[in-house]
């Protein structure tokens, strides 16, 4: 299973599917919420076609699941799958982060 995940490209810290997964972790938004909230943490803007692009990609993988439309809206909220995949990717990220960290020596404040 961990090869299929990549497929669908949660590698990068702004590679549009992570950021949703992760949008969508605190909870169920719709598309202009989901890009607002994304601008605000990660400090990326999604053009609509990425991000629409990635929400179906996302749907149709069974990741995040459309709600009822509220006011012309329609939120997404994350699936069990959809947390199980974005916690498999930041383990991954994690992995990265902690072997880079100790290679470039910033372990015990030894580099600023």
């Amino acid at each position: 299973m961990g090869k299929a995940k990549r497929a669908i490209g949660l590698r990068r810290e702004n590679d549009p599917p992570l950021l949703i997964l992760t949008s969508l972790a605190e909870g169920p938004k719709h598309g202009y919420a989901l890009s607002q909230d994304i601008e605000q943490f990660a400090g990326v803007q999604l053009s609509p076609g990425a991000l629409y692009g990635a929400i179906a990609r996302l749907e149709e993988r069974g990741l995040i699941e459309a709600l009822p439309e509220v006011d012309r809206r329609r939120p997404f909220r994350v699936t069990a799958a959809g947390s199980a995949e974005l916690s498999e990717a930041l383990r991954e990220m994690r992995r990265i982060v902690d072997v880079g960290t100790h290679r470039l020596g910033l372990l015990n404040g030894r580099l600023a």
